[in-house]
């Protein structure tokens, strides 16, 4: 029998002893447990930036992976933490929209309230609630408890605003939602609502200051140093730099935005 598999997202960093502990906790529970982190590195309390992580990440983990994820500015709050199911996988998290796009990529079959005490530390922090409710109900959920016993099934939990592209028969706006630690700036736009729109004999693709006239396969497409656009590893449209940053060429960050024009030639 495959062991259990759980992955972890979290804002917490690996300077403090937070993400460790997680673990710690849920191997006490489920030690047969394969863990495995995502990342401990989103910007602190920035829930939009889990979210995109998690969303590029988890279809690309086994069948019944448990994911913790630990986002969670309004811990110790009102806000609910909640248990899902979506796409083969189990989820545990704050009800802070952290999972919108995934329910938006593979609707829930289930969420519920995590209420059951039994499936939480028997003290719970009010500031570190991964620890003592998210890290124990993963665990339990890789041993097999079901979902249905965690607490009462929701029928209604909290979305992200997130953006989409503006399109119109001559442009589509889209917006730069991620900048990767290449500086890379990865737009909200997919390749089969790229495809779908172009119907030209050339783009412009117009970021801050700067245009890029094609897009290119690789990196290596373009010049050493030079400005580029192309699909990266998650499907969607970046704006790139030839082994350098365009975050840090173009002084674009997340929220700016990007203007592709159709360009046909005068007959």
């Amino acid at each position: 029998m495959a062991r259990p598999v759980i992955a972890f997202l979290t804002d917490f960093g690996t300077k403090d002893h937070y993400a460790g502990t997680v673990k710690g906790v849920v191997l006490s529970i489920c030690p047969e447990a394969a863990c495995v982190d995502i990342t401990h590195e989103v910007p602190p309390h920035d829930v939009m930036a889990g979210a995109l992580e998690l969303a590029a990440a988890y279809k690309y983990f086994p069948p019944g992976t448990v994911f913790v994820v630990v986002v969670d500015p309004g811990v110790g709050s009102a806000r609910r933490p909640i248990a899902a199911e979506a796409g083969g996988y189990r989820f545990v998290a704050p009800d802070n929209g952290v999972l919108t796009l995934v329910f938006r990529e593979t609707p829930p079959t289930r969420v519920v309230e995590l209420m059951e005490r039994r499936y939480a530390r028997p003290t719970v922090s009010r500031t570190f609630e991964g620890r003592d409710r998210f890290g124990p109900a993963a665990a339990w959920l890789a041993k097999g408890i079901e979902l249905s016993a965690f607490g009462r099934t929701l029928i209604d939990w909290q979305t992200l605003n997130v953006p989409e592209p503006i399109v119109t028969d001559e442009e589509m706006i889209v917006e730069v939602v991620r900048v990767d630690r290449f500086g890379n700036l990865v737009t909200n736009v997919d390749r089969r609502a790229f495809d779908r729109f172009v119907n030209a004999d050339r783009i412009e693709i117009a970021a801050g200051t700067a245009t890029v006239g094609a897009v290119v396969m690789t990196y290596a497409d373009a010049d050493p140093g030079a400005l580029c656009a192309l699909f990266g590893s998650s499907e969607h449209l970046e704006i790139a730099v030839n082994g350098g940053s365009a975050g840090e060429r173009l002084a674009l960050g997340r929220g700016a935005r990007v203007t592709i024009s159709q360009l046909n030639q005068e007959a």
